[in-house]
């Protein structure tokens, strides 16, 4: 037998998948269909770190089994290579993010098959393609056409350096991500998507899929569906109208706070006796985004309102007003009331200012030390004249009933998910197919004009007032009104980088169409998605996004599943040996190309599924690696014992055990138990020195999955140069193989165990209790007794009664 040299059998098997194109899903199949499917990789110059390919190879585990049953399995793969990583790298590198998409590609496709992933490269997409794109742009036509894409000015964070819009998630302290140069607010016309307008179903049709727990959570958290009532505040000569949950705790409103941004300070600026301070304040506020102002904010500020108050609706009392910027003007009506005795924000504001703690709601102690925070509904309200007495409950109910007979309020139902801001005012990214005209408005181009290219240019720096560096191609910005034929001009802002994410599973069903973005028998076969598998930090992004464009397009009649996945998994990280998350900065990145090397491609997704449950964070080590080389090379050197005589019992009945481990923890991402069992068969293997050529067939299959270049090159030795392993039928296991022959039975005497008694697994009630009077303890302590009753149930119980 040849010494294992994985580089030579991994080279090898990775030339005839190719080749042969293996893994390929079969058109117009009987089978039945299995879609599984990873979140996009994007090539933005970063590099494939160990923690990505874990949840290729997970899925790829699943996918090499289900083919192995008989599956018609579709596991493809592209690339999300538009959007602001890659233009970031390519800024910083002075290299064309064109040419940085193509280097990446090529390197990460390299190393994807360098680990043996089983996909389906026949149907390998781009983002970046004019052939894809154009149905993202068709989409986008069809969002407008339906008023679900329309263009707003809203503030924006802006690098005063890098002069170019930032997202929340890109602004540090205040500062640019990139560059460290202060951030500032600025108003900016900018496209939106109204997925508002799908909040309620994002929510409510997560009933009808099969999601782990915590990523319906975090989608139902981050859309935030809250019920309760708008409710007016007398304000000047106006009102001020604040969302609540809890209209039973009005009475204990004493103050209000309003967005820095809030319009009624600019109608009321005359008359507010300190609007310079106020002015001031609101530029402060302007250089933060609006994660600083909300989730990092530890001190409240904020500037009282000086010669104008509020009047509680109900208590008809004056209330000061104030402006803070932990209120948002994108989040409810961008005015709160202030509950300090049952709210701790609003506590913490009132002792910074020195406002009235008023409790309304009773079981609390001293609130003007502590916030009373209870939610039962049947706590009683207290300091509410006629209402005091009831519980939370009939007092929402009760005081809602006064607050819309008397105008003061309605119910609504609000939400903390915002628009989607859908401008980046950049190059890199799908250009919007739409002209603007001085007499038409914004009008979508035709759709056979698609796809809008994105033009070559040689400057894709950000510009310095703000616009896109398509802004300053004319020739290109310049054009006709689709309507009028007036002179218009071009929409230069492009679509983020979440726009090709969020419908490229479609895409994969039928990638070279060029009348359609799929066509609908295609769809039919594939969708919806079987399993998706992506990491947490999606889930309120891409996730959210995709379901919404998902449930878009079923709308208008061209998808057949309300839900693009059925099942959706996520991944826990691979951390570096340090235990901390891999950065370059911290120098802990773990390189597949350095492990695929040094170990080869089966020692890397053995240990990468072996280092523990799926779904938590683990540390990488160079020293456990190694145990995971060392199971590889002993499936390898297994070829020695084979025989052509049958195994022992005993091994034949612990390889139906394996069977059926192995192929339940693979269905439930559970490859790292499913690995530990193969380890025991194999010890078991090798202290019997020897296994039939039938039964190393079955652990070949089992462990190809997880190993599949080593667990091809030793079928073919073991089978003959023209037998495939994945062409293989994937092992049932026998269950009478698991059933004992004998089992050891628990004797009891008057309901006290006493001994022990091994009989036939399917003994009968005569056998059962003759055998047990016949065992030496059980016959003494019987001596001399009279037996009142005999109680078998077969597995459970064996009792003698005596007296």
């Amino acid at each position: 037998m040849d010494k294992y040299n994985f580089k030579k059998i991994e080279k090898k098997w990775q030339e005839i998948w190719d080749k042969e194109g293996s893994f390929y899903a079969e058109k117009d199949s009987e089978k039945p269909k299995f879609y599984p499917l990873v979140e996009f990789p994007y090539p933005s110059g970063q590099g494939l770190h160990v923690g990505h390919p874990r949840s290729y190879t997970a899925l790829d585990i699943v996918a090499r089994k289900k083919r192995l049953e008989g599956y018609n399995v579709l596991y493809p793969i592209g690339w999300d290579a538009f959007g602001l990583p890659t233009e970031n790298f390519a800024i910083k590198n002075k290299v064309h993010p064109k040419k940085v998409t193509e280097d990446n590609i090529a390197n990460f496709k390299r190393q994807l098959k360098s680990l043996g992933l089983s996909f389906d490269w026949s149907r390998e997409i781009n983002t970046t393609d004019p052939d894809y794109y154009k149905w993202t742009q068709w989409i986008f036509l069809k969002l407008f056409e339906k008023g679900l894409a329309y263009k707003k000015k809203m503030p924006i964070n802006w690098c005063t350096s890098c002069k170019v819009g930032l997202a929340n998630e890109e602004v540090v302290g205040g500062k640019c991500e990139r560059c460290g140069s202060e951030v500032v607010r600025k108003e900016k016309s900018q496209w939106m998507l109204k997925i508002t307008e799908y909040a309620d179903r994002l929510i409510n049709d997560l009933d009808e899929v099969d999601f782990i727990e915590r990523v319906k959570t975090q989608q139902i958290n981050w859309i935030g569906r809250s019920y309760g009532m708008e409710v007016d505040f007398e304000f000047a000569d106006t009102r001020l109208t604040v969302f609540t949950t809890r209209c039973d705790t009005i009475f204990g409103a004493t103050y209000m706070v309003l967005s820095p941004e809030h319009p009624i300070l600019d109608e009321f600026k005359d008359r507010i006796k300190n609007f310079a301070d106020i002015k001031n304040y609101r530029d402060e506020s302007a250089k933060k985004s609006d994660f600083e102002r909300t989730e990092m904010v530890k001190e409240k500020t904020g500037v009282k309102i000086e010669g104008l108050s509020a009047i509680n609706p109900l208590t008809k009392e004056e209330i000061p007003v104030f402006v803070s910027d932990y209120v948002l003007m994108s989040y409810g009506t961008g005015a709160v009331m202030g509950v300090p005795a049952h709210d701790e924000r609003d506590h913490d504001f009132a002792k910074k200012f020195n406002l009235p703690i008023v409790e309304v709601i009773s079981g609390g102690e001293d609130v003007n030390e502590k916030p009373h925070i209870d939610k039962s509904d049947n706590s009683k309200l207290v300091n509410s004249r006629v209402y005091s007495g009831l519980t939370v409950k009939e007092g929402i109910e009760k005081i809602g009933e006064y607050l819309e007979k008397e105008g003061l309020g309605h119910k609504k139902v609000n939400f903390k998910l915002r628009d989607w801001v859908f401008s980046r005012q950049r190059y890199w990214g799908e250009p919007i197919p739409i002209i603007h005209c001085e007499h038409c408005g914004y009008v979508p181009m035709d759709e056979s004009e698609l796809p809008l290219k994105l033009p070559e240019v040689d400057s894709y720096e950000p510009t310095d007032n703000g616009e896109s560096p398509l802004s300053k191609l004319t020739d290109w910005v310049e054009t006709t009104c689709p309507k009028c034929g007036a002179k218009s001009t071009r929409e230069t802002d492009t679509m983020p980088q979440w726009a090709g994410s969020s419908w490229y599973f479609l895409r994969y069903t039928d990638p070279n169409n060029d009348k359609a973005f799929a066509s609908r028998d295609a769809l039919d076969y594939w969708m919806n998605v079987d399993w998706y598998n992506g990491g947490m930090e999606h889930t309120t992004l891409h996730l959210l996004y995709s379901r919404f464009w998902h449930k878009f397009l079923y709308d208008i009649g061209v998808v057949n599943t309300k839900e693009p996945y059925a099942k959706r998994t996520s991944h826990g990280m691979i951390l570096g040996e340090d235990g901390q998350k891999m950065s370059k900065s911290r120098g802990n990145v773990v390189n597949p190309d350095e492990i695929v090397e040094t170990y080869g491609a089966d020692t890397f997704r053995t240990y990468e599924m072996f280092i523990g449950d799926f779904e938590k964070k683990a540390p990488w080590s160079s020293q456990n690696i190694k145990g995971s080389y060392r199971f590889v090379e002993r499936i390898w050197n297994m070829q020695e014992l084979v025989s052509e005589e049958p195994s022992s019992k005993e091994l034949q009945k612990s390889l139906n055990r394996t069977i059926k481990k192995v192929s339940e923890d693979y269905e439930n991402l559970k490859a790292n138990t499913a690995i530990a069992a193969m380890m025991a068969f194999l010890n078991e293997v090798y202290d019997a020195k020897r296994i039939s050529k039938e039964d190393y067939n079955t652990l070949l299959i089992l462990a190809n999955p997880v190993a599949p270049h080593i667990t091809e090159e030793a079928w073919q030795v073991i089978n003959g140069e023209n037998s495939m392993l994945n062409k293989a039928k994937w092992p049932v296991c026998d269950e009478k193989m698991l059933l004992e022959e004998e089992i050891e039975m628990p004797v009891q005497i008057n309901g006290k165990v006493k001994g022990t008694v091994k009989i036939p697994v399917n003994c009968t009630n005569d056998e059962a209790i003759k055998k047990a009077k016949e065992t030496d303890i059980i016959k003494s302590l019987l001596d001399g007794k009279q037996i009142v009753k005999e109680i078998y149930v077969p597995k459970k119980i064996l009792n003698i009664v005596v007296k």
